[in-house]
Parts: structure tokens; C-alpha cells; sequence
């Protein structure tokens, strides 16, 4: 039965809140259903689906077998790093979540108990994930290989009973050994995990640890399998530490029943997918879209999720992202618009996308950070397939803004992050908190309550959740980004709100002027930052790297960048600078690290982000920035 469209589902839910969202949870198997859909007096803002009792994982896995498709594709493992691809199905992660759980079990772990996972993108961080959620005990995933120190930070804060580790990582040229990170990271924690799993992988065996460290899969095959067990739907399901984080980490919550509820849900309305199609988010399940679209969303809605051990380009070249939607039958892509502008960088005609059959690819969503209109386009022309940017975060856990392809939109405007998801109110607001006119830049807020799947708060931590998020605008939550609301109801986010530069009075967004660098034909990617000036207290800096195969003198790229920024934005960005590089920094989830390449410009103290995917690209821009400053 079709869905109504985007405007006649959007009014409904503002009128009708509570009863929208009473109807997107019957598509969850409940064992106590909720009494009501909202309880405003619980919690920091209230909470989803009180007095409820479910389990995720009975969700995201036996339903599915009991009603009959136990040999569909649950999890499609394709690891280039291996040379290998494995399937799993949703019978056989029943088996293994189960065994898995009841190895956790036998070793301690119960209902609200913690267990941090350590581990590559193989099919076994999502058994893990899910053998938590059936025993009610609380995950949090750190991304594999991250730095002993920040390790050793979140297993201070969580306190974990268990953790689950792989003995190495694979990466485009080594091999990144975990166990002696993990142990460093034991070493410096004032907590101590009562036991260790390891799973030993074939590039590097670990070293076990006598009385603590035991074989991930021997425990798992000689137990018992375990079944699920029921929890209230506002108990936690898991804690994602937000990357960058210096200091105590701060640990978004996740409950299980507004999750289970709102991701369901998405799967359709956003992404217009169904059960038994094969659906990709190439990212980490380090990250919260790992979490949400590689192994919750994809699984509750009954698809065939890919797990990618990968890079966009590297594992062996640019086309690899084509081969797996070709070789698989992938229907809906998501992956972040830094793995396009490297994919652009290395095949800007598309001859490797021209080789493959992507027949079965419907449309390709980009998340992460804000998608440059060039390289959306770009894209959009290569595959001839909608293109969509939609806009989320670490503390939503869905999206905020989007296209909609469940209920009919998906009208492309490069820039923009598309509409509100129901269940959000967006506004664009000034200093004060009040809402700015459509097309005017300002803090971008959502209207509380947060719908469900959003964090409740933070881990242990309800007054800094306040204090981050909700005290700038009281009755709203703080999105920390800038952009604006046009008058069609499309949002555009512009950047950081700390990347809103001030040039002699004027507010100007950083990403305004990226995304006209980012037009010139010879720029595969760009990031502008504002840095200090006695006269105008801040200047925009700008800084390109070129396509593969650009053959053009750097400094008339420069020159007609500089005359490009003032046709298009005007002489009031005082845009003068402007500087190739071979390399940007960034996360490993693909973000360009612009506040640490602000301080390095004006020359202030920083400290190397846990989250870099490359440490020497910043002694590169040191020394870079270091000349041009001078």
C-alpha cells in the first residue's frame, strides 16, 4: 500500500504527534506495548514509549527467522583487505548472536551491564553488538585502533564488565595491531574488565593474556545459546562517545525502544527500501552511522546489510564502491560526500563506474558532512539516479533532514540537506533564540521534545547534557550547526556554528566559499577557515587540493579561485588567500578537521584529534601554513 507523500505525512504528524508515532510502532514486535507514546515529565525533556518491554536484537533477528526467512542474507561480508566475501544468514546470526550471548552471560554479563567492543568491519562487531542487545547489556563501540589514552578514557567512563577485541585491524598497506593497544589502554584505566574476548584473525594472532583473555570463537561455540531478554523500551541499548572529544568523554545514550522504532521506520519512509532488498552504508559501525544503518536500521526492517573492509580508493582503485553495488545488487548506497570527492579525485570521467552494472542501485545518500553542490552533481550526472544529502548527527541517530524517497521526495537541490523528517521542528535562530527569516543564516535548532531514537542524555552525565545542548535556546536542542530554512521548507546547513566567521561585522559561512572553490574545475576538495586580522578580526583562509591529472600552474588556479569567491560572495569576504595542498586532515569518518587547521594558522596550541586519520597530514599543513603566514 503506497505511502501518503511527504506533505500530507508531515502535517500529520505535527498535528497528530503521539498518534503518528503510536502508528510507526507497530511495526515493532513488543512484549509489553508502550502505555503511551510520550511521557513528558520523565527524563531531562521526557521519554519515548514508557512503561514498554521489548528486545532489539529479538527485532533485528529471530522474528525474522520465525517468519520464515532464516535463509535470506542477513549480513554480506565483503572484505577487500582479505580478498574475501562471506555471507551470513539470518538463521546463522541467530546461531552465532545467541552462542555469542551466552558466552557473555557465562562471564558475568547481565541486564545494564557494559561491554566495549574493539573491532574491525567484520561481520562480528555486528554479532557482538546485537548478543548485547539480546542480553540487555549495554554496548559501546570504539572505533578499532583508536589511541590507548582515549581507549583507556572510555573504559574509565563506561566501566565495562567485558570487552570484545580483534587481535588486528587491516588497513591499505599494514596491519594494525589491537591487543597491545587494548592492553596499554587496560594498563592506564582505573577499571579492569573481569574478561577479554579475542578474536584472532589470520594476518596477526594476539597474545592472550592468562585468567583474563580468552578465544572469541571457542567461548562462542562451546556455549550455551541464550535467549532474549526482555527490557523496558527507556532502558539504554547503547553509549556512542562523540569523536573529538577532549577530556571526559561524553557518551551519548541510545534507548531501545524509540531506536527501534524511529530506525524501522526510516528504512521505508527515507530510504524506500523493503525487506529482503540489500542496503550499504559505507561507513564504520565505529561510527553512529555504523551503529544505525549497518546494523540496527538494516536489519530491523528484514534487508541484507554489507559490511565493507575497505577504502573508496586504494582497495584496488576507485571503482570498488561500483563492483560491490554491482556484485551484490546493492539498491540504496549511503556513504559520506569525502569518499565521492576521492572517488572524483582519482576517476573524474567515471571510467571505472562505466564498467559495472549498477542496474539494481536506486539512489545513493551522502551523510557526514555537508556535500559541496559540485560534487553532488557530479555524481547525480554519472549515475543518472537521485542523489540525495541529508543531514544527522551523532546525538539523533536518524535523520533530521532528507529527501524521502518512501513518500515521493527526492527533488535534488545541491546544498541543501533536504526537508525535516517527522518528528522534527527546524528552525533557523537568532542570538536571542528567536527564528530568523526563510533564507537568513543562523544557529540551527530543533523544537523539543526530540522525537524518538534521539538521546534522552548523556551517559551519567544529565546536567552536561543540558549544559551542551539545551540551554543556548531554552525549549529547543542545539544543533551546533549554522545554515538557514529557505521558504520551501528546505534546510541548508552551512557549516559549524564556530565556523561562522565574523569580516569587519559582516557573518559569513565558511562553506559558502567552499562550495564555490569546490565549482572550479580543477578542485577535487577544499576547506576554508577563518583566522585572525588585527584590521577586520577575521580573514577567510582557503585551502584546495587538486584533481588527479590537473596540469594547469597553481598560481592561476589561486588567482581565478580568489576572483571566483569575490564575483560570487562579494569583495565583503575579503577572500585573498589561497593555497594548494596535497592533503587535508580529517577523521576517520572522512570529516576535515577545520577548527584544528584554524589554530594551526594562527599559530595557537593544539592537540592531535584521537579521530585523525592520517597524524602527518598535520605536520604537512604546520609546515604549509606555517610559510604562508609568514
Amino acid at each position: 500500500m503506497p505511502q501518503p507523500g511527504y506533505d500530507a505525512t508531515y502535517a500529520d504528524w505535527r498535528q497528530h504527534p503521539e498518534s503518528w508515532w503510536n502508528a510507526a510502532a507497530r511495526g515493532i514486535d513488543w512484549i509489553t506495548a508502550p502505555t503511551a507514546a510520550f511521557d513528558p515529565g520523565a527524563g531531562v525533556y521526557g521519554r519515548w514509549f514508557p512503561g514498554s518491554q521489548l528486545n532489539t536484537c529479538h527485532n533485528a533477528v529471530d522474528r525474522h527467522v520465525a517468519a520464515g526467512r532464516g535463509d535470506q542474507a542477513a549480513i554480506i561480508w565483503d572484505s577487500p583487505m582479505t580478498g574475501r566475501v562471506e555471507t551470513t544468514t539470518y538463521a546463522q546470526l541467530q546461531d552465532r548472536v545467541a552462542r555469542l550471548a551466552g558466552a557473555m552471560a557465562a562471564r558475568g554479563v547481565g541486564k545494564g551491564d557494559r561491554v566495549i567492543l574493539y573491532l574491525p568491519m567484520i561481520a562480528e562487531a555486528a554479532v557482538g553488538m546485537l548478543a548485547c542487545a539480546r542480553l540487555g547489556a549495554v554496548h559501546s563501540v570504539v572505533f578499532g585502533g583508536f589511541a590507548a589514552a582515549e581507549l583507556a578514557a572510555r573504559i574509565a567512563d563506561a566501566e565495562p564488565k567485558l570487552i570484545l577485541t580483534a587481535s588486528c585491524g587491516l588497513e591499505p598497506g599494514r596491519t594494525i595491531a589491537y591487543k597491545p593497544l587494548l592492553d596499554t589502554a587496560i594498563d592506564l584505566s582505573p577499571h579492569k574488565p573481569g574478561a577479554v574476548l579475542v578474536l584472532q584473525r589470520e594476518a596477526l594472532a594476539a597474545t592472550l593474556k592468562p585468567g583474563r583473555d580468552e578465544d572469541w570463537l571457542a567461548a562462542e561455540s562451546a556455549a550455551t545459546p541464550h535467549p532474549c531478554v526482555p527490557v523496558a523500551g527507556t532502558d539504554p541499548l547503547y553509549i556512542l562517545y562523540t569523536s573529538g572529544t577532549t577530556g571526559k568523554p561524553k557518551g551519548v545514550l541510545r534507548d531501545n525502544a524509540g531506536h527501534a522504532v524511529a530506525l524501522h521506520n526510516s528504512m521505508s519512509m527515507i530510504y524506500g527500501v523493503k525487506p529482503g532488498d540489500v542496503y550499504w552504508a559505507a561507513s564504520d559501525v565505529g561510527w553512529v552511522v555504523g551503529h544505525s544503518y549497518i546494523v540496527y536500521a538494516p536489519l530491523l526492517a528484514g534487508c541484507s546489510t554489507v559490511i565493507f573492509e575497505g577504502k573508496p580508493v586504494g582497495t584496488p582503485d576507485a571503482g570498488t564502491f561500483w563492483r560491490v553495488c554491482a556484485q551484490h545488487g546493492v539498491k540504496v548506497l549511503f556513504t559520506a560526500p569525502t569518499a565521492i570527492r576521492a572517488i572524483k579525485k582519482e576517476d573524474p570521467e567515471g571510467k571505472l563506474l562505466a564498467k559495472y552494472d549498477l542496474s539494481k542501485l536506486e539512489a545513493l545518500f551522502l551523510a557526514g558532512e555537508r556535500c559541496d553542490p559540485p560534487t553532488q552533481i557530479w555524481i547525480a550526472d554519472l549515475l543518472g539516479k537521485p542523489v540525495v544529502d541529508h543531514w544527522w548527527q551523532t546525538e539523533t541517530g536518524w535523520a533530521i533532514t532528507s529527501g524521502f524517497r518512501g513518500l515521493g521526495l527526492f527533488e535534488m537541490r545541491p546544498g541543501s540537506g533536504g526537508k525535516a523528517s517527522p518528528g522534527y521542528d527546524v528552525r533557523a535562530l537568532d542570538e536571542a533564540g528567536q527564528p530568523v527569516p526563510a533564507g537568513q543564516i543562523g544557529s540551527l535548532a530543533v523544537k523539543l521534545p526530540l522525537p524518538p531514537a534521539c538521546l534522552p542524555t548523556l551517559f551519567k552525565a544529565d546536567d552536561r547534557f543540558r549544559e551542551s545542548y539545551l540551554e543556548a535556546f531554552p525549549g529547543w536542542y542545539n544543533t551546533g550547526d549554522a545554515g538557514m530554512v529557505d521558504a520551501d521548507g528546505y534546510v541548508w546547513v552551512m557549516s559549524r556554528t564556530d565556523d561562522i566567521i565574523n569580516v569587519a561585522g559582516h557573518r559569513l559561512s565558511t562553506g559558502a566559499m567552499e562550495e564555490v572553490l569546490a565549482g572550479h574545475p580543477d578542485v577535487a576538495e577544499c576547506a576554508v577557515v577563518g583566522i585572525k586580522d588585527s584590521l577586520k578580526g577575521q580573514v577567510p583562509l582557503g585551502m584546495v587540493v587538486l584533481k588527479a591529472g590537473s596540469t594547469r600552474d597553481e598560481a592561476e588556479i589561486t588567482k581565478d579561485l580568489v576572483r571566483l569567491v569575490r564575483d560570487k560572495i562579494g569583495p565583503v569576504a575579503a577572500f585573498k588567500d589561497c593555497t594548494v595542498v596535497a592533503r587535508l586532515p580529517k577523521t576517520r569518518s572522512g570529516k576535515i578537521l577545520r577548527a584544528t587547521l584554524r589554530k594551526i594558522a594562527d599559530g595557537e596550541t593544539y592537540a592531535v584529534p584521537p579521530t585523525i586519520d592520517d597524524p602527518a597530514i598535520l605536520a604537512e599543513m604546520e609546515s604549509t601554513l606555517k610559510a604562508l603566514m609568514r
